[in-house]
């Protein structure tokens, strides 16, 4: 596993769905989640690893009458599926790494499905958030700061100088002492300081909706995410 392929975004995209929830409402159609307790299983994927996007980090993310609760981890290493075969020319069983190979919108049932089998977090509702889309939106309201220094990294890099990438090869001369769930923690801390900032917060959410509109962000079910966090102001995730 090369580290310049694996290094995640995950959190942030509970930003970005803080984001589009705020503009939704009046875009998009599709079930209400904001009722009792929901599960949305979060796939961020590298766009140009492999057809569709290789899983590289993926959260449950749990909702209480439509208020965020807390996040789960989900690391892709050795989640598979118990019956569909591994795509493209790879042996095995499809493991949720390669859940996206033969299609986003089976793909995702597949990685809802590998993720409840092993954890048994059942998922109402899945997004893919695709590295390139978190990129585009920090780039809409930069300079960013990180622990008060500005920095011009992208996000993957920006994870990369914290994680301390454990359990995988290929992890010598690691600088980075944290998780890679804390890792991208450093990076949500300062989106979530920046849009604090009104104009900025709006600067966000225009990019974020464009990145919906390219492809970056997918939604299953569509518009499910209607009314999702609309009262939780996304700079409160930095608390």
């Amino acid at each position: 596993m090369k580290r310049s392929k694996k290094l995640i975004i995950a959190i942030l995209v509970v930003i970005l769905i803080g984001l589009l929830a705020v503009i939704a409402g009046a875009l998009f159609m599709g079930p209400d989640l904001t009722n009792e307790s929901k599960n949305i299983l979060v796939l961020a994927s590298d766009k140009y690893e492999q057809p569709n996007g290789g899983v590289d980090m993926a959260y449950m993310v749990h909702l209480e009458n439509g208020s965020l609760a807390n996040y789960t981890p989900v690391y892709p290493g050795e989640m598979y599926h118990p019956s569909q075969p591994a795509p493209g020319e790879l042996s095995g069983n499809m493991m949720l790494h390669d859940c996206l190979w033969n299609g986003l919108d089976s793909g995702m049932q597949y990685a809802a499905e590998i993720v409840e089998i092993h954890t048994g977090m059942h998922a109402d509702a899945v997004v893919v958030v695709y590295d390139e889309g978190v990129d585009n939106v920090i780039d809409s309201i930069r300079p960013l700061y990180v622990d008060g220094q500005e920095t011009n990294l992208s996000a993957t890099d920006i994870i990369r100088e914290n994680d301390a990438y454990q359990g995988y090869p290929g992890n010598d001369n690691v600088k980075g002492n944290m998780s890679r769930a804390d890792a991208v923690m450093v990076l949500t801390k300062a989106l979530a300081n920046a849009s604090k900032d009104p104009v900025k917060k709006s600067t966000m959410v225009q990019a974020a909706l464009q990145e919906y509109t390219n492809g970056n962000i997918v939604m299953k079910p569509d518009g499910a995410f209607t009314r999702l966090l609309a009262t939780k102001g996304f700079e409160n995730i930095a608390g």
